[in-house]
């Protein structure tokens, strides 16, 4: 009864307010117009007197734009996009690409590459142990027009059947790595040793110890070290740290971001190639360097984790692991790896929190109950005792709901993905004057940034969606559309020319990896890791 007598007051109410609206005069409708108006553009007065940037400075040119001769280690997935951000692709991906086109003109894939900027490289050399990947990576490093079937091409780049002989030739400069997580330390400090700038995909290492020994090779080489973290190059990032740095968000106390996916492809499932077979593989080479093997060994058999350890996979050719290899920490770095390492590093640059006072973690195999080892959920809370701050990442690869990244701060969060956002909270100290005046509404997004793309095309997988919506596709440089992989290996090789530091060197490059590292043993031992600062140690809780 009192829930009916509450209902007809609301209604007995809302016609009240109709009746009297209706004998409001033309003149005073419009008085309340010209108010409602000129409060919104107040607000937005000061959206754009707080949020005004600097633009940011672009680097000089480099004066010496010597030619550098390029050796690519590994032509799997990100291989290949890495060499198309290069300038070099297969002349059927051309042709695919233009097809594309024709049959979408929003699908500007082709354009994009072909206006793509010539980086002055030669690829000379290349390595993979998949004798088809060999012949593809060849026939892109050859394609120096960017031409389609029956088109002119270049000389072919030799191919190396051991990176170590590719190291080894005259005619290499420098190298990029897009191997498998457990050659990436190894391969690393051997090109370095070998007197080879570096482009290596992320995750940095395997291991801890090598953690160690990369760092060390990078520092005492002399030569360029750039870890492939693409999101460097998102302006929406530079934004997003200005707005930090500037305190509009009040005191930061929580960061929380994540990654979903929901398909198999998302999950590490990938096709098995029917022409991959123990002759056309080499088995042996892949399952990588018997030294770091052993390290890896000793430790999960001393921490008691043995039951994660593939015992026969080692003497055994294996399809499932040569192309899914990320679902078995025998090659893997898991989800902490390959996934939580591009949110780490997104919030780094923001941020610049550097290794965190301890991680905890918690998850398991929910769904993709296939034989993996790697978790298909995970959850990991890093603490920043000084910055009085925690950050959660969590992940599940069976799930597509969006969850955007969020810093939350006293006064404001925002949100950063392909768009920024910043929403002010209703308890705002700073913002309090303007929330009482009707100027800021909490609760709503009171300033938001949208880079120049309008859309997002060419999705065709759960991969190509998260880079997506994470920003990690494209950025803008004076309103121009440009891949994030080409901004960030174009940044490496202006460094090779110039001398400058690159913006995701060694020191990030350890950051990132001892944050995942300490992530992924908090997982398998089931207890929390700590950070000793003095010791640059990670050590058991």
């Amino acid at each position: 009864m009192a829930e009916d007598k509450k209902k007809k007051s609301i209604s007995k109410g809302r016609r009240e307010a109709l009746k009297t609206l209706a004998t409001v005069p033309v003149l005073g409708v419009m008085a309340y117009g010209v108010y409602k108006k000129e409060k919104n553009e107040r607000s937005k007065r000061l959206a754009a007197d707080m949020f005004r940037f600097k633009e940011k400075p672009v680097p000089p040119p480099v004066t010496d734009g010597k030619r550098i001769r390029i050796g690519i280690i590994g032509y799997g997935i990100r291989g290949k996009d890495l060499m198309n951000a290069l300038g070099f692709s297969t002349p059927q991906h051309v042709e695919d690409l233009k097809t594309a086109w024709k049959s979408n003109a929003q699908d500007s894939r082709y354009k994009d590459f072909m206006e793509q900027e010539d980086l002055n490289v030669e690829i000379t050399a290349v390595c993979d142990i998949f004798d088809k990947h060999a012949e593809e990576a060849m026939a892109a490093g050859a394609n120096i027009h960017r031409e389609g079937l029956n088109g002119k091409y270049g000389p072919t780049p030799k191919r190396y059947r051991n990176y170590k002989e590719l190291l080894a030739a005259d005619d290499v400069d420098a190298v990029i790595i897009a191997t498998p997580d457990h050659w990436h330390g190894t391969m690393t400090i051997d090109a370095l040793k070998a007197g080879k700038d570096v482009y290596c995909e992320k995750p940095m290492t395997w291991t801890v110890p090598e953690t160690y020994m990369v760092r060390e090779a990078v520092r005492t080489s002399n030569r360029v070290f750039q870890l492939g973290h693409q999101n460097r190059q998102i302006e929406t990032y530079n934004r997003a740290r200005e707005i930090v740095e500037r305190g509009l968000l009040g005191p930061v106390t929580l960061v929380e971001t994540s990654t979903n996916r929901n398909d198999p492809n998302g999950a590490w499932v990938y096709p098995i190639d029917p022409e991959a077979n123990p002759k056309t593989i080499d088995w042996k080479q892949f399952e990588g360097d018997p030294e770091r093997i052993k390290e890896y060994l000793d430790y999960m058999t001393s921490a008691g984790l043995a039951k994660y350890i593939g015992p026969d996979s080692r003497d055994k050719f294996n399809l499932e692991r040569f192309f899914r290899w990320r679902c078995w920490w025998d090659y893997s770095t898991g989800l902490s790896g390959d996934l939580l390492t591009h949110e780490y590093d997104a919030v780094n640059q923001i941020l610049q929190l550097g290794i965190p006072d301890s991680a905890s973690s918690s998850g398991g195999i929910y769904f993709f109950k296939d034989g993996r080892t790697v978790p298909d959920v995970l959850h990991t809370v890093y603490e920043y005792k000084d910055r009085n701050l925690s950050m959660l990442y969590s992940a599940t690869l069976a799930s597509e709901f969006n969850r955007s990244r969020k810093i939350m701060g006293h006064d404001a969060t925002m949100e950063i993905g392909s768009t920024l956002s910043v929403t002010v909270d209703p308890r705002s100290e700073q913002y309090k004057d303007q929330i009482e005046k009707g100027v800021i509404k909490p609760g709503q997004p009171f300033y938001t940034y949208t880079p120049g793309q309008k859309d997002v095309d060419a999705i065709s997988s759960a991969t190509q969606l998260y880079f997506a919506q994470r920003g990690l596709l494209y950025s803008y440089v004076n309103g121009k559309r440009f891949n994030t992989t080409f901004l960030h290996i174009k940044e490496w090789l202006d460094c090779i020319r110039s001398g400058r530091k690159p913006s995701c060197g060694i020191e990030e490059g350890f950051q990132e990896a001892m944050t995942a590292h300490m992530g992924t043993r908090a997982y398998l031992e089931g207890r929390t890791m700590y950070w000793d600062r003095d010791k640059e140690q990670i050590v058991r809780g």
